[in-house]
């Protein structure tokens, strides 16, 4: 299935904030559309941008989101570069498997090509064999594995 990927748009906030919400279940509705908000209001504009592509059925209805910015480094690529990140990427269930993720993958790496730079980057909680698995289909390469602790002081 082709879908058709395309950027966000404002009109897309509220069934971006549903997907989003499958993707980060912790995070709150409201923090969540704030998220959204100030997305639309900067454009995606700053000093390290991003954008966020989203799938369209044939019916107009969402499918999936990729979220991608800029950052000053990531781990396993080459510190003096600024590299692309995948800050998010999601396709629903009954819509995987059908080459969309990869699809939205492609115009993240396109956009971040065209700000030069020469690697991407991204990461996968260590118990989402999903996720890890979709990047590795995509070209992506395990580069770390991590536990990361905290501890409150009081």
């Amino acid at each position: 299935m082709v879908a058709r990927i395309r950027r966000a748009e404002p009109a897309d906030k509220a069934e971006l904030a549903k997907l989003r919400a499958l993707l980060w279940p912790e995070i709150t509705p409201t923090d969540n559309r704030a998220e959204i908000d100030r997305y639309f209001m900067s454009e995606g504009s700053g000093f390290l941008p991003t954008v966020i592509f989203v799938s369209q059925n044939e019916g107009g209805t969402l499918t999936g989101f990729v979220e991608v910015g800029v950052r000053s480094h990531a781990d396993g690529c080459d510190p003096t570069r600024p590299v692309g990140f995948i800050e998010g990427w999601f396709v629903c269930k009954s819509s995987r498997n059908q080459g969309i993720g990869k699809q939205l993958m492609l115009a993240a790496e396109d956009w971040v090509r065209a700000r030069k730079c020469k690697e991407m980057a991204s990461d996968a909680l260590i118990d989402n064999l999903d996720s890890q698995q979709a990047h590795e289909h995509t070209g992506f390469e395990v580069v770390d594995r991590c536990v990361h602790f905290r501890k409150s002081l009081r």
